[in-house]
Order: C-alpha cells, then sequence, then structure tokens
C-alpha cells in the first residue's frame, strides 16, 4: 500500500538523498544538471516547503520503504493545484504506485490541478 508522508523540516536531509536520484535520472533530460564539485547534484532550496503554507514535501512510500517523493504547491485564489516535481525510483516504476501517490495527492487537494513534463521524459 502507497501512502504519504509529509516531510519535516528536520527530514530535509532525507529528502534532498533522495533529490540526487532524481537529478542523476533527470540530467539525460537537461543538459545543464551537473554535478558540482564535491560529486553531487547542487540541492533544492527546499525552504518554502516550511515556511509558506501553500508550499508541501511528501515522502511517498511503499509499506516502510521511502520509493519517492513530491513537491506540490496548492492552490492560490485564482490559480490550480502544481506538482512542481514528481519522482519514483527506477525499481518500483510502472507498477501502478505513481497512479496511486498522484490519486493521494488529487485527493488530499481539491480542485483544478496543473502538471507538466518535459517532452522526452
Amino acid at each position: 500500500m502507497v501512502y504519504l508522508q509529509k516531510v519535516q523540516a528536520e527530514e530535509a536531509a532525507e529528502l534532498h538523498n533522495i533529490m540526487q536520484f532524481y537529478l542523476y535520472e533527470f540530467s539525460k533530460y537537461v543538459q545543464d544538471i551537473k554535478l558540482e564539485a564535491n560529486g553531487t547534484y547542487k540541492p533544492f532550496d527546499l525552504e518554502k516547503y516550511w515556511s509558506e503554507n501553500q508550499f508541501h514535501a511528501y515522502f511517498i512510500k511503499l509499506s516502510d520503504e521511502l520509493i519517492r517523493f513530491a513537491l506540490v504547491e496548492s492552490a492560490a485564489k485564482s490559480t490550480p493545484n502544481t506538482i512542481e516535481e514528481f519522482f519514483i525510483i527506477t525499481k518500483y516504476k510502472r507498477m501502478g504506485y505513481g497512479k496511486e501517490a498522484a490519486k493521494n495527492l488529487f485527493s488530499m487537494f481539491p480542485g483544478e490541478w496543473e502538471i507538466s513534463q518535459l517532452e522526452n521524459n
């Protein structure tokens, strides 16, 4: 069973860790993504997910295993909800877990949604 777990500020390091895999996979589509001198990808600025009410970070888990994450901006008065980033580790792709997690997000934040994807992804 897939479930969403809100990422707490003190769990930012764990989110940054899984984001390294996301950036690695995404680098084949965006040539500007490069490793830093220390051998890691530049971390995202995640502060808004703990300081602003409309931004939400979730770990997506299968039982107790961390299998992905989702970053969401919930709707303001005239804008739709937005999936900013959404990632599943490779071994769990094409098993329906992403669809299940997305449906959970849609239920949590009712209303219109804006979802985009790079064409070659």
